[in-house]
């Protein structure tokens, strides 16, 4: 079979999607917020389509749609729902007929909060924020859609995200790491190569459903920047209590929720992570001197 994907949303994680891709697909195109981004989403080998929501979809971006084969979904919802399919769900459920597979990218923020015991995907739903509330009504809604055209949607649930570009390494680097210590906090956390490696496995394999793609070893933030550090030899950042640590509302909300998350499933699909851990994640990126940009 001929695949064709599309990528609404081609940013940091779409475009690695396109990239572990680019051997397999006879077409990759995707959208961007910005004109002015198209070059980066050429350097990915997508063929950028602008889209900022609103009421249609451009001819080209029906025509790119129309071939497609394999469409994945990494735009957030708001509080007026998801954009794509705001705009875009009767495209997808009557002029899309090369369509064989959906992904979906979500949070495995949709859990909420559940004093740091492991979670899986039959675990009840909770969310916090309100972005996290938003995707899980979106989930839904993606996989309604699933149900009607009788497609197989992956619901992709992302742990936190890092990488090339985006990294202790980074903060280090910048003077900006922080070891901010709230006792018993733990976080998962996804290498954004296992979120293309992942995301094509699934779209392989036709795999429809809700899976957690995030790491082996949820753990305190503090000593992801200290293994970093140690890594770098660098003197390790002082610890910050979290009472102290003058965080953004945002910021915040992230310590409100403690988990771990198990990817128990999507290893039974057959898929191994390539950084189980952050540990190991960190010292490939330090061995092989990829830590400071997307593309290096």
């Amino acid at each position: 079979m001929t695949k064709s994907f599309f990528i609404f949303g081609a940013g940091y994680s779409g475009r690695a999607i396109a990239r572990e891709l680019a051997g397999e697909a006879a077409s990759i195109a995707g959208t961007t917020r910005s004109a002015q981004n198209a070059e980066r989403l050429k350097e990915a080998g997508i063929a950028p389509h602008v889209f900022q929501g609103g009421a249609a979809l451009s001819p080209d971006l029906e025509k790119a749609l129309a071939e497609t084969t394999h469409l994945i979904v990494s735009i957030a919802p708001d509080a007026s729902g998801d954009p794509v399919l705001a705009v875009a769900r009767e495209t997808i459920s009557k002029a899309m007929p090369a369509l064989k597979w959906i992904g979906y990218l979500s949070t495995v923020g949709v859990y909420g909060d559940h004093d740091g015991a492991w979670v899986d995907e039959t675990a009840e739903c909770d969310p916090v924020s309100e972005r996290s509330k938003q995707r899980l009504v979106a989930e839904a809604e993606w996989a309604q859609l699933g149900a009607e055209t009788g497609l197989p949607v992956a619901i992709i649930r992302l742990s936190g995200i890092y990488g090339p570009g985006r990294n202790a390494f980074r903060n280090l680097e910048a003077g900006k790491a922080r070891r901010i210590v709230k006792p018993g906090q733990v976080f998962n956390r996804i290498h954004v190569d296992d979120i293309a490696g992942a995301t094509a496995h699934l779209a392989r394999r036709f795999e429809t459903g809700i899976f957690n793609v995030t790491d082996d070893a949820p753990s305190p933030p503090q000593d992801v920047v200290a293994h970093a550090s140690v890594l770098m030899g660098q003197e390790t950042p002082p610890d910050i209590a979290f009472e102290d640590a003058d965080l953004s509302p945002m910021g915040r909300s992230f310590y409100g929720e403690c988990k771990r998350v198990s990817n128990a499933r999507l290893k039974a699909t057959g898929y191994r992570m390539r950084h189980p851990d952050y540990r190991a994640a960190l010292e490939a990126m330090w061995a092989d001197g990829n830590w400071r940009t997307e593309n290096s």
